[in-house]
């Protein structure tokens, strides 16, 4: 049985336009004002251009796409939904199927809005703000085959309250990071069992570009969807060292890294 491959698309590292005067403000805009980490900025531009990407996805023999759906974007502010914001989340992903691509859709990844807090993980009253997000872009974006509710969970808590390589910046904070692990598992339980996500409900493997030709082919072998990271490389402190497609000139063309998907068919 052979793996479906898929190419993630990481909304942070790749849109543009977070954490700038006017734009979405995420758990990383304190560290980029003490330029202690550096924002992405216009990062590749996708936000007014993924549909040219999603199609040379297609055109590479993946098939599909993995879209994270930025939490910050659609709730910019505590409350407050960007619809449009979603609408054009709804028409990538339209776009990717009409080019003949699966769509797993990403709910939660490294970067959440910052009026969650750096520690919303920790904090009760995020949860439902989590979950409405969860069910919300679920229930919008009906053309996604799949969803997965956040791609590393453990790693989501362990990265701020152990390691302090991420939002909150802790380091070894192993009751604060028991109690964020109990409150994460807590909203990916509720979301994978709600209505509008179990039937959808997705899971696969994520694997750096990076990773070693020979394990890659091996685990296609293995079957089950393979998500490589990434399509686009994008920028920022979440952005993938390499991607797919590269940009030149005006035009997204297969990248070296693109090589790696002749030996995995």
């Amino acid at each position: 049985m052979s793996s479906r491959l898929f190419a993630t698309l990481d909304g942070y590292a790749v849109e543009g336009g977070y954490d700038v005067e006017g734009g979405p403000t995420t758990c990383y805009a304190p560290t980029h004002a003490l330029r202690r980490t550096t924002a992405p900025g216009v990062a590749a531009g996708l936000w007014e251009d993924y549909e040219e990407v999603v199609e040379r996805a297609a055109e590479l023999g993946l098939d599909g796409i993995r879209l994270g759906v930025e939490w910050a974007r659609v709730e910019p502010r505590r409350g407050v939904v960007d619809g449009a914001a979603l609408e054009r989340y709804a028409r990538v992903a339209g776009a990717a199927r009409a080019a003949g691509l699966a769509v797993t859709l990403l709910l939660f990844d490294e970067v959440w809005p910052l009026w969650a807090g750096l520690e919303a993980w920790l904090l009760p009253w995020v949860v439902p703000y989590a979950l409405a997000h969860g069910r919300r872009v679920a229930e919008r974006i009906d053309a996604a085959t799949g969803i997965v509710v956040a791609s590393d969970p453990r790693g989501l808590v362990d990265r701020g309250f152990v390691t302090a390589a991420a939002p909150p910046w802790r380091r070894e904070a192993r009751a604060d990071a028991r109690d964020a692990h109990d409150q994460v598992r807590g909203v990916v339980e509720a979301l994978e069992s709600d209505p509008a996500i179990a039937p959808r409900r997705a899971s696969g493997r994520a694997l750096s570009l990076e990773t070693p030709p020979r394990e890659l082919a091996g685990l296609a072998r293995e079957g089950g969807d393979l998500y490589l990271r990434s399509l686009v490389a994008g920028s920022g402190p979440t952005g993938s060292r390499t991607g797919l497609l590269v940009r030149r000139a005006d035009a997204w063309v297969p990248g070296p890294a693109a090589a790696l998907l002749t030996a995995l068919r």
